[in-house]
């Protein structure tokens, strides 16, 4: 093996060079790689929205020792609670040794990602067919969205005030739901990608089946509705007190011969929340109190009461302070945050929208984000070089591998995430997470090494002194 020359020496010393994962693992780490993304694979399955994503976590927790948090209780560290928000939006903490006046370690993901969801009424019938009216939530590119299979999964409040559950087409034999498209030899007007369908042409098909023998006025919407009454228990007005949304129906899946890749729709942001949740298990005996976030809302902006831009982190922290007697505003000074959401992994084929070397890439690691907002960092929480510091120093010592990046060019767009809200309150916060490809998308992809280097580096971060 010939020796490595000064020139090489120097450039290892002295140049940045983030390093895929697969040459820095060796294969005992890759097989806890394979193994943790089991979980996150059953994980997405499992969770297609905010409320399930919220209640398989709460389970999970309760399994593992949570007790739901009491206000006026009195805790000692290692002691383990949940504050549920509302079934959407769940904290999860662990007490640390040392005073809350000394601050918390927070980790921050979301769990809602874009989507269709349904009008609140939203069933009709045109030409013998049946549809569910649909209001996009969040960022999407609307022409991803026909000839997907879809699924239907959230609640109904029937007017009596019960509730239903509803979860259909992600099992075998199940009916699946589709939005149409106008087939290419038809379709010859030159549009742009923004305008190739329209956000009210995205309606569901549904059914196309008349009740009864007898021709008449609006019978397949009838037979559609006595189908969800003998299913659900419902009546049309039942639609204006519910929550439904229309996901992907296809499952998570390993991509690529190498199985180095998952596809799947949400992994924005739960492919951050799932690492997030199982980090917060998984740290022993934290120093600091630790405060796990899973929310809502970050795809519309945050707002609402599920949503980071409302009191219910902040009244959370005043609580824990209030437990001994310190404000909660002196334990937000003294807090640390990792907001953890995702980044744009570089994609080759539209190499165009980045900048190579502020770029984030697949199987390099969890990334580091120091600022987001789009232009002149409008919009977004600058992370200072002194935290920066601190976390780069925290991620080298437990062996993270990471990188730094931005969300593409200077002047193609960009994107904003809940830093700024956290830091806001006063939190030092910088945002790390998961490089993905066709972010957005109806079905994205992420690296296995990625996801297990977020849990790895949530883990060292809720441990650190």
């Amino acid at each position: 093996m010939s020796k490595k020359t000064q020139e090489e020496i120097l450039k290892e010393e002295l140049f940045y060079a983030p390093q895929n994962a697969y040459y820095v693992c060796d294969d005992k780490e890759i097989a806890k790689v394979n193994k943790f993304c089991e979980g996150y694979i059953d994980f997405l399955n499992a969770c297609r929205t905010e409320r399930e994503a919220n209640a398989f976590v709460k389970e999970l927790a309760i399994s593992k020792g949570y007790k739901e948090f009491n206000p006026k209780g009195k805790y000692k560290a290692g002691d383990k609670v949940y504050y549920d928000v509302h079934n959407k939006s769940l904290i999860l903490t662990t007490f640390g040794k040392k005073s809350i006046a000394a601050g918390t370690k927070i980790v921050a993901a979301h769990i809602d990602s874009p989507r269709l969801d349904l009008k609140p009424n939203p069933l009709y019938e045109d030409e013998e067919l049946g549809y569910f009216k649909t209001h996009y939530y969040g960022g999407i590119k609307k022409y991803q969205w026909p000839t997907v299979p879809l699924a239907l999964h959230g609640v109904i409040y029937r007017k009596d005030g019960s509730c239903v559950t509803v979860r259909i087409g992600d099992e075998a034999g199940d009916p699946k739901f589709v939005i149409t498209d106008l087939l290419p030899h038809l379709d010859r007007e030159d549009r742009s990608m923004r305008k190739v369908i329209a956000g009210e042409a995205l309606n569901i098909l549904i059914g196309s089946r008349p009740f009864g023998k007898e021709k008449g006025d609006k019978l397949v919407k009838l037979n559609l509705m006595k189908l969800l009454n003998e299913k659900y228990g419902i009546v049309e007005s039942d639609f204006l007190s519910a929550e439904l949304e229309a996901v992907p129906a296809f499952p998570a899946s390993d991509i690529g011969f190498d199985r180095s890749l998952i596809g799947s729709y949400g992994h924005d942001d739960r492919v951050c929340a799932y690492p997030a949740v199982m980090a917060a298990f998984d740290a022993k005996k934290p120093e600091y109190t630790t405060v796990t976030v899973i929310t809502d809302k970050e795809e519309t902006g945050s707002d609402g009461n599920t949503g980071l831009q409302s009191a219910y982190l902040k009244q959370f922290i005043s609580d824990l302070g209030a437990l001994e007697k310190v404000p909660g505003r002196d334990v937000l000074r003294a807090s640390e945050c990792l907001s953890a959401d995702v980044n744009a992994g570089f994609d080759p084929t539209f190499s165009q929208a980045f900048e190579k070397n502020n770029s984030a890439y697949l199987n390099k690691g969890i990334v580091l984000t120091k600022y987001t907002g789009s232009g002149g960092k409008g919009g977004t929480n600058d992370a200072n070089a002194e935290f920066v510091s601190k976390i780069r120093t925290i991620f080298d010592k437990s062996a993270t591998v990471w990188q730094v990046g931005e969300l593409g060019k200077v002047d193609e767009g960009g994107g904003g995430t809940v830093a700024k809200y956290i830091a806001n309150l006063g939190v030092s916060v910088v945002d790390v997470g998961v490089p993905v490809l066709s972010m957005h998308a109806p079905f994205e992809i992420v690296a296995k090494t990625d996801v297990y280097m977020a849990w790895k580096g949530f883990k060292a971060f809720l441990e650190s002194k």
